[in-house]
This record gives structure tokens, C-alpha cells and sequence, in this order.
């Protein structure tokens, strides 16, 4: 793996993390709509992170041996740490839609 594929793996996760927390400031103000959008496009950037990933595990499988170093591993981690924080920030949103309707039903502001 590249310098640059590591970086592009960080740059890409933190963007999704990113996105998805705008999600979440969106369902908070109940635009949904907003939030979604933010899911698509944390999404997309999740998949360009992880593309660059398998491509390493494929290159590692076919026998090119990568050096394993500290920004490689640190890159793995916001990977994975924006992926859980994304699937996370989801089940917040439900959440948000559910207390909205649920007001709704009672008649309370929110």
C-alpha cells in the first residue's frame, strides 16, 4: 500500500464521518430529508475508502506483500472507527424520527 492509498483511506473515512454527523445535526433540526442526504453521501465515501482497501487485500492475497507501518494501521482504525460511528449515527436518526412522531401524536413542540 501506498503512501497516497493510506492517505486516501484517511481522507475519504473522515469524510464519511463527517457527513454522517451532519446527518445527525440535521435529524436533531427534524429535516430528514437533509439527513439522508448526508447518509448518501457519507456512504459514497465509505465505498471509495473501502475500495481502496480491498484493493490492498487483493494485491496481498496475489502476493505483494505490503509493509505495515504506523499510518497504514492508523488509516484500518478511521476506517473502521467511521464505518461503527456511521452505523451508529443511523440508529440516532431512527430515534430522532421516532420522538418526532411520537410528539406529533401527543401534540408536543419540539
Amino acid at each position: 500500500m501506498t503512501e497516497q492509498e493510506v492517505f486516501e483511506i484517511i481522507i475519504h473515512a473522515g469524510n464519511a464521518k463527517a457527513e454522517a454527523y451532519e446527518a445527525l445535526k440535521a435529524a436533531q433540526s427534524g429535516e430528514f430529508i437533509k439527513a439522508a442526504e448526508a447518509f448518501e453521501r457519507a456512504e459514497k465515501e465509505l465505498n471509495l475508502a473501502h475500495r481502496v482497501q480491498t484493493e490492498t487485500i487483493q494485491q496481498e492475497a496475489a502476493g505483494v506483500k505490503s509493509e505495515v507501518t504506523l499510518l497504514m494501521v492508523h488509516a484500518q482504525d478511521h476506517l473502521m472507527s467511521a464505518i461503527t460511528e456511521k452505523n451508529l449515527i443511523v440508529g440516532m436518526v431512527e430515534l430522532h424520527k421516532t420522538i418526532r412522531q411520537l410528539a406529533a401524536k401527543q401534540g408536543c413542540a419540539l
